[in-house]
Order: structure tokens, then C-alpha cells, then sequence
């Protein structure tokens, strides 16, 4: 039986004083670093925090099949907590929506197993077998261009891109998931071309990873 929809988060205990910041899903390592320059002179001592993951870089696939209208694109309704936290900061703009669920491509974190190119189109297709359903070949998931930093000033990690041909493959009736509360009430949506330009264009989707292989995608492979 399905849960009903989620329609909030709640807070039951913000540990944030008291936890240690080498402890949890992300770790912080707070530093304080200088400058070392080509004649031996430093800068002044200043902080820097880094935060990492317990696995260190993550891949993205666009999933994607030729339909009777067009190039389709699947996308995944995702809970956000930091981007539903949002509603309780000062922002620069209004907002006129919560951002509960975001709209993103299908993407994981890579194991510590994961070694070489190959390993890292093996995460993808278990991503997308996970996450929609579709069984993919591992030789059917093709790189899009280098990886990329996410925020380089504070996020160690790097998005490797991918992009799968899902033409004529039958998803099955529900994606196997991973078991997380994250999960819960996660939707599936296949978009047209100009359906998901229209909604990074004006904003419905604001995922970052979701565009740069959209745009990389129509410029080598979709062209």
C-alpha cells in the first residue's frame, strides 16, 4: 500500500550545537590554510571549510527515447530538505513556490568500488534501475563531456554526465528504490524537448545538472 503524499517536513531535533562536524552524511573539515606563492612568500592565515560526502563524486543520466512527437526526456520528482529549508531564510528574491520536491534527472552517489570509465556507466545503469525502472545496457550509456564541479569553493564533489537511449524499453510497474524516507512520493514524468526547455527556462525546474546535460546532450548527441 502506497503512503499518502508528503506534504512537509518536520523538524523532531536540530542536533546541529552539539554534533561533531566529522560525523554524518556530509563532513565538514574546517581549516585554516595561507597561500604559498612561486617566491616563497605566504599569505595571511584565513578559514576555509570543505565538505564532503562519504563518497566522493556522483553521476547523472539523462534517460531519454524517440516517442511519436519527438525526443523525450524522463525526469524525477525528488524531496529536498535544504531546498524546502529555504522558506525559513532571508532571500534576495520572493519565491513564489516551496521547493518540498525538485524536479531532476536520475542520478546516485558512486561507490567506493567504482574505479575506471566503465565503472562509473555501470553506476548509471543501476541508478537508472533503481530510480525509473528501465534496465539499460552498460554499453549503451555514453559520456557526456568531462565531469564538473558543483560548488568548488566549498563541495569537494564532481557530477559525472551520462546520457541513456531508453527507446522501446518497458519500465517496470515500480522502481525498486532504495528504501529512503527521501523516496517517498518521488514521481516519474516524460517530457518533450520543449516541454523541459520551457521549464528550465522559466524556472519549474532549477537543477543545474539537469540543464548542462540537456545542453550538452543537444549539442553532441541530440544534434
Amino acid at each position: 500500500m502506497r503512503n499518502a503524499p508528503v506534504t512537509a517536513l518536520e523538524v523532531v531535533e536540530d542536533f546541529s550545537s552539539s554534533a561533531r562536524c566529522d560525523e554524518g552524511f556530509l563532513q565538514i573539515r574546517r581549516l585554516r590554510v595561507r597561500n604559498l606563492r612561486s617566491d616563497g612568500s605566504h599569505s595571511a592565515v584565513y578559514r576555509v571549510d570543505v565538505v564532503d560526502r562519504p563518497r566522493l563524486d556522483a553521476v547523472a543520466v539523462l534517460v531519454w527515447r524517440r516517442g511519436a512527437s519527438g525526443l523525450e526526456f524522463l525526469t524525477r520528482m525528488n524531496l529536498r530538505p535544504a531546498a524546502y529549508f529555504r522558506a525559513e531564510k532571508a532571500k534576495v528574491m520572493p519565491e513564489a513556490r516551496d521547493w518540498l520536491f525538485c524536479e531532476e534527472i536520475v542520478a546516485g552517489l558512486l561507490e567506493p568500488s567504482d574505479e575506471g570509465e566503465r565503472a562509473v556507466r555501470a553506476r548509471a545503469v543501476e541508478e537508472v534501475d533503481e530510480e525509473a525502472g528501465l534496465r539499460v545496457e552498460v554499453d549503451a550509456v555514453k559520456h557526456l563531456g568531462p565531469p564538473f564541479f558543483v560548488a568548488p569553493g566549498i563541495i569537494s564533489e564532481k557530477i559525472f554526465l551520462t546520457h541513456v537511449d531508453a527507446t522501446g524499453l518497458t519500465p517496470s510497474d515500480e522502481p525498486r528504490g532504495d528504501g529512503s524516507p527521501l523516496e517517498e512520493g518521488g514521481g516519474l514524468r516524460w517530457r518533450s524537448l520543449a516541454s523541459l526547455q520551457a521549464a528550465l527556462a522559466d524556472g519549474e525546474i532549477q537543477d543545474a545538472k539537469t540543464e548542462l546535460a540537456l545542453t550538452r546532450f543537444l549539442a553532441t548527441a541530440g544534434a
